[in-house]
């Protein structure tokens, strides 16, 4: 028995949804694991010259700096930590960070 017109469209389309289901699924796995690696290439690297970064606790505030181009980097959150320092506290913070 040949399948109607609709039920041939619907197990087309039945199908098309599973082998889309399964791409995407690869996709994901695909970018989590790109995610990876780059986290892994990037990781406490300087996002200006790329070499490390050395990371300093200064009033539970992680401040990392460059150990070639001497750039100071602060993560999500650390800026507005940096701005509620009394000016006597960001005076010392950056007494740290002078040659």
């Amino acid at each position: 028995m040949k399948p109607s017109e609709r039920e041939a469209e619907y197990i087309a389309r039945m199908e098309f949804g599973k082998k889309k289901k399964i791409e995407e699924e690869k996709h994901k796995k695909l970018k989590a694991e790109e995610k990876k690696k780059l986290k892994e290439l990037h990781f406490m690297r300087c996002p200006k010259c790329g070499m490390e970064l050395i990371e300093i606790d200064y009033k539970e505030i992680k401040v990392d700096k460059c150990s070639e181009c001497e750039g100071i980097w602060l993560d999500t959150g650390e800026l507005e930590a940096v701005a509620k320092l009394e000016k006597s506290g960001l005076d010392k913070l950056f007494s740290v960070f002078k040659k």
